[in-house]
């Protein structure tokens, strides 16, 4: 497939910019499938008589392969571009929707999440969160956080449409409705991506951040620095997974019902949309590591106020707080890449990280409905979503920790 050259003209330029523009589309469509399965939960676990924890296992398998997709669709982006990628995810994501709602059983629903996961919403996730970087060097952390809000905006517009789709015509209808739109939609906005990248000139993004060796970042072995940063992507995204894949039934239990929930789940990530901007902007003047530990911080606060209180009103705020706190977390891993390791691996990085931060989701998805069952209550799963977000909070201040020691021995 044919690309237009890169032309280092255009990092920063006015077609970066309408090219983040695109981006932000294609995300909001290629990732509508990650909340929208939280919204059906209850009616598929009604309709294929199975418990909380096989409900959501269709959650936990596409947030699985959507992490592994992210790195054969990121290699593959390199190698042949973006605008091929994303017709073949626009052809999955329409494939796995109309799939899912013709399903006959709970297996059948979660292959064709999957399917949308590893061909279709990986292909809008990682790769254009990297491509996105080298479009821009003075304002990278903002440029970033806008393409990774997508994912919040998806989840902002798709669930209360949904769920008037499930009051309305049905859940499986919806399904398939959906996934023609995003398909067509998706294979529109990829001919706007035919341009490859430009090649960035990778200075720090910010002044205030220390200049580090990127052959030992944080003063560790590159191998040992990128697993700890995977462990924390795994650690605080089975914390954040809690509130946004269960905040539906978890409502429907208390007895407010699956709307109350899908506008809450809506009011969430609204609020994590205004978090990333707010947080990309942070990034560009304090730097990825603190913002990272910022959001750890403040994401613990947010899950432990969902521990006293259960009323309507009090979990419309609390779903709010927690959108606000969480929302810049992931995309600090990819500044924090950026800023420490070695530029030219920088894409395997990022994709690595960001895939370890969704199989975090997937794994706290699939542990929450595990913890319900076994006890009954929606309690203890959160005390255990707080212990995950304590080991993420630990790992991020002891990196923060080698970063001033590092910085004051120079």
């Amino acid at each position: 497939m044919n690309t237009l050259p890169a032309d280092p003209a255009l990092i920063d330029s006015r077609q970066a910019a309408w090219r983040l523009l695109v981006t932000l589309g294609l995300v909001v469509l290629g990732n509508s499938s990650m909340y929208i399965v939280s919204v059906v939960l209850p009616q598929v676990q009604a309709e294929f008589g199975v418990g909380r924890a096989d409900a959501s296992l269709p959650y936990t398998l596409m947030m699985i392969s959507l992490g592994l997709g992210g790195l054969l669709t990121g290699r593959m982006a390199d190698r042949h571009g973006l605008m091929p990628v994303l017709w073949v995810g626009a052809l999955a994501v329409c494939g796995g929707f109309v799939w899912a709602g013709m399903s006959g059983s709970i297996w059948a629903f979660g292959l064709a999440h999957a399917l949308m996961g590893f061909v279709g919403s990986s292909s809008t996730f990682a790769p254009l969160m990297a491509d996105t970087a080298l479009w821009w060097n003075r304002r990278r952390g903002i440029a970033v956080a806008i393409c990774a809000s997508g994912n919040y905006i998806a989840g902002t517009i798709w669930p209360p449409l949904v769920q008037h789709g499930v009051e309305t015509i049905g859940w499986r209808q919806t399904y398939i409705l959906l996934g023609i739109f995003c398909g067509v939609g998706m294979f529109l906005l990829a001919l706007r991506m035919r341009q490859r990248p430009p090649l960035v000139t990778l200075t720090p993004a910010n002044a205030a951040a220390p200049v580090l060796d990127r052959s030992r970042p944080f003063g560790l072995k590159p191998a040992h620095a990128q697993g700890l940063l995977c462990v924390a992507g795994v650690a605080c995204c089975v914390a954040m997974s809690m509130p946004q894949v269960h905040i539906v039934a978890y409502c429907t239990d208390l007895g407010f019902g699956a709307a109350r929930g899908a506008e809450m789940l809506s009011l969430m990530l609204a609020s994590g949309i205004v978090s990333r901007l707010v947080f990309g902007m942070i990034s560009d003047r304090i730097g990825g590591i603190r913002t990272l530990l910022l959001g750890s911080m403040l994401q613990g606060v947010a899950l432990l106020m969902f521990l006293p209180f259960d009323g309507m009103v009090p979990l419309y705020i609390v779903s709010a707080m927690f959108g606000l706190f969480q929302g810049g977390i992931v995309p600090a891993y990819a500044i924090i890449i950026r800023e420490h390791f070695d530029p030219k691996e920088a894409g395997a990085r990022v994709g690595a990280v960001i895939m370890a931060t969704l199989l975090g989701m997937a794994l706290g998805g699939w542990m929450s409905g595990w913890v319900f069952d076994l006890t009954g209550s929606y309690h203890a799963a959160f005390l255990n979503g707080i212990a995950w977000n304590l080991l993420n909070l630990c790992i991020a201040g002891w990196l923060f920790w080698r970063v001033r020691q590092n910085a004051l021995a120079r």
